[in-house]
């Protein structure tokens, strides 16, 4: 199965789950709290003040060597967003790919996910975990501030 049959397949459309495609093209689903989506709306607000030549995406679909991964949160320059804007799938990854760590997460599971999306042209992945706290990447490893907004809280206030 492919992105583009996932999106269209009606029995799909409504479910209550995060949705993401692995590598032999088969579904992912994860559920989540309140308090994922609760830090994802917090999240994306925060970006949207502090970055305004771009556009905050929840749940954003990116294309990896790996099959699909969806960014509970992904920042995208204007000039990013005008390559992927009509795709099914962003064939670049936004500049900053954001994930809300739910008990079902694993480390080994972020950091394959930190891999994909530098890999498909990511600058930054953060890590928010249910308590807040953000944890901030590049290519090159942690950090200990978001290169590209360094006054980016290390914790989100819910």
């Amino acid at each position: 199965m492919n992105w583009q049959e996932v999106c269209k397949d009606p029995n799909l459309k409504d479910l209550p789950y995060k949705i993401e495609l692995n590598r032999l093209g088969q579904i992912v689903m994860s559920p989540v709290k309140v308090i994922h989506s609760l830090l994802q709306g917090e999240i994306q607000r925060q970006l949207e003040r502090r970055l305004t030549r771009g556009k905050a995406l929840p749940e954003c679909a990116v294309r990896t060597r790996e099959g699909t991964k969806v960014a509970d949160v992904a920042w995208l320059s204007a000039k990013r967003l005008k390559i992927v804007r009509d795709e099914i799938e962003c064939s670049v990854a936004p500049e900053i790919c954001i994930e809300v760590i739910s008990e079902s997460n694993t480390d080994s599971e972020m950091a394959q996910k930190r891999r994909l999306y530098f890999e498909a042209g990511a600058q930054e992945f953060w890590t928010c975990d249910e308590k807040g706290r953000v944890a901030f990447y590049t290519p090159e490893g942690a950090a200990e501030i978001s290169p590209m907004i360094p006054d980016f809280p290390h914790t989100i206030n819910i």
